[in-house]
């Protein structure tokens, strides 16, 4: 495919659907079983989508919100939108009224498209306060006592509701690849969110430099398992927009929750997933490990040493561990791949920096995982590393359709198609982003003797203590969040002579030290319990010791709840909202400090 020659998102999915026809694209679970739509089908209800949006007064240029948990009907509003020539204004489904109040209000949404349930219960009131809506199009029936200042559609009332095609014909030819194509809010790590101006050509050059990447691994009869929020850039790129340029099934998880039994059911060949995952399967694995018979554990960890061996020092397997290394093929590594449905061509992993260790683990293991990295505002990857040479301690070498350099300060700077058109009605704030064509990401890196990408740290995460010294707390709390006993981590000490730590215990080691020690199963009551904080204290203690002196932890707080999307302390793609947790756990660092 000639991803250079396409004018929109829109037009490469209909010629898509036009050669694909009756061949399945999406598949949804529906009471018990996988349910598939062929592309037809969904190019039929893109159209008669597209032409519900125009007649209910969508103009090109106009944004329209979209609310919704991953499923087909996303896909379908979010083409739709863009076919009738509007602007996408994807918003997470976990957002809270006033997230969702900024985003419909910032954006001057003239609609809105939501989900039931939840969503709608937080959407709505939002909605009133929107003084631009005109239109809401729920996917799912929705309770009407309320009287709305605005039309209020079903889904299939939306369908069925306009039958415009030479305007939707004529509004599709007219697009260009310069133009926005989809307004993506920030997931607010720093402060309020910003809305990134994504066009057409940023995200067709980002695909493009994903398809040549994924060449080395074989593309054809592929299938994508979406789970992370299409509403993160990320997804919405790889995990839509990528697919439907070569031709692949999109299969929506049920949950996260679910989601190693969906994968085993699906048996997905190409998955985008964030680190938190892999740590979180990193640990269930060697928990199910410390219950196995001996013989399985011996032969679990002869195969972790010898893949460990193999990548990190090709060649040097002798004779004998060359004959052993394939036996664990057969009798680890097979059964390790099947967790995750057996016919896995690549894990991706972003959004945030992958822990060298875990990423090794998975290597050693036969997983293949490749670690990239990107931001929303380069709509979003800008690097990953290639299948046929994985350096899991890089992010790779830049995509292809990117440039990239090293400022004097050590600053990663991007330029290329990918690069957003700025941030939405903030024209200061895009003028320090972009400063002659170059997107000044704000990451700190340098690239070896290969050109591969080595991130070191986030310029404005960087800790400096009242020494003057430099820290990378992200680092850090990689080191801390490898322990078993260990579930979350804040790493604190700006302007403070030493670091001290926020820990959330993990949950299923708290149980066992519970019943252990004769203790009430309640974090609440754990946290303050002083046997059970030497016990976590020993264990950083243990991550201390791998650390250099500025990087030793002196104190920490035990915190009686995690990190969470609903409590608002983490981003949808599960990255840690420092200033929020600095917000709401503020006195007890400032204690760490007054018992030092």
């Amino acid at each position: 495919m000639d991803y250079d020659r396409i004018p929109s998102l829109p037009r490469l999915f209909f010629d898509q659907a036009e050669m694909l026809g009756a061949r399945p694209l999406t598949y949804h679970r529906q009471e018990g079983a996988w349910v598939p739509a062929d592309w037809a089908e969904t190019a039929r209800q893109v159209r008669a989508l597209a032409c519900g949006l125009v007649t209910l007064g969508v103009m090109p240029g106009d944004r329209v919100a979209l609310v919704a948990e991953n499923r087909p009907e996303w896909l379908i509003a979010d083409l739709a939108i863009m076919s009738a020539g509007a602007i996408t204004v994807p918003a997470f489904a976990t957002n809270t009224s006033e997230d969702h109040r900024h985003i419909l209000t910032h954006s001057g949404a003239k609609g809105v498209i939501i989900a039931g349930g939840t969503i709608a219960s937080r959407l709505l009131p939002a909605a009133l306060q929107a003084p631009d809506l005109k239109f809401l199009i729920s996917m799912d029936t929705l309770d009407k006592t309320a009287q709305m200042p605005f039309s209020q559609l079903s889904w299939a009332e939306a369908l069925g509701y306009g039958h415009n095609d030479a305007e939707i014909e004529y509004r599709l030819s007219a697009l260009r690849r310069h133009e926005t194509c989809c307004i993506i809010y920030t997931s607010g790590t720093g402060g309020v969110p910003k809305g990134v101006m994504l066009s057409h050509g940023s995200i067709l050059c980002n695909i493009k430099g994903a398809y040549r990447l994924l060449l080395d691994v074989g593309l054809g009869d592929d299938r994508f398992l979406s789970f992370l929020p299409l509403s993160h850039s990320y997804e919405h790129t790889a995990g839509q927009f990528l697919p439907i340029s070569i031709g692949a099934e999109i299969w929506y998880a049920e949950s996260i929750e679910r989601l190693v039994d969906n994968m085993a059911e699906v048996r997905p060949t190409i998955m985008t997933a964030v680190p938190r995952l892999y740590e979180a399967v990193h640990a269930k694995i060697l928990r199910g490990l410390t219950k196995a018979p001996k013989l399985r554990q011996k032969l679990f960890w002869l195969a972790y040493r010898l893949g460990r061996k193999a990548y990190e020092h090709p060649g040097t397997l002798t004779l004998s561990e060359r004959v052993i290394n394939k036996l664990c093929d057969v009798l680890v590594r097979k059964k390790v791949q099947q967790r995750f449905g057996g016919r896995l061509k690549a894990f991706v992993s972003g959004g945030a920096a992958l822990n060298y260790e875990i990423g090794v683990f998975f290597l050693a293991l036969g997983v293949r995982l490749l670690q990239g990295y990107g931001q929303t505002e380069a709509s979003p990857v800008i690097s990953a590393n290639m299948p046929s040479k994985i350096k899991i301690d890089t992010v790779g070498p830049i995509f292809d359709g990117l440039e990239a350099k090293i400022a004097e300060d050590g600053e990663i700077l991007v330029k290329g198609e990918a690069v957003m058109n700025g941030y939405w009605r903030d024209p200061d704030s895009s003028a320090k982003a972009v400063v002659d064509g170059w997107l000044h990401t704000g990451d700190i890196g340098e690239f070896d003797a290969d050109r591969y990408l080595k991130i070191t740290d986030r310029k404005k995460d960087i800790i400096v203590l009242s020494g003057g010294d430099n820290v990378s707390p992200a680092r850090v709390e990689g080191f801390l969040v490898l322990q078993p006993e260990i579930a979350q981590a804040m790493v604190h000490g700006d302007k403070h002579p030493h670091l001290v730590a926020l820990i959330v215990p993990d949950e299923e080691f708290a149980r066992e030290w519970a019943a252990a020690n004769g203790a009430k199963v309640d974090l609440v009551e754990l946290a303050s319990n002083a046997a059970f904080h030497k016990a976590l204290a020993a264990v950083v203690d243990r991550v201390n010791r791998s650390l250099s002196p500025l990087e030793k932890i002196r104190r920490i707080a035990l915190l009686p709840e995690g990190f969470t999307i609903d409590n608002g302390l983490l981003t949808p793609s599960m990255k840690i909202k420092r200033h929020k947790i600095r917000e709401k756990w503020g006195q007890n660092l400032v204690k760490l400090y007054e018992r030092s």
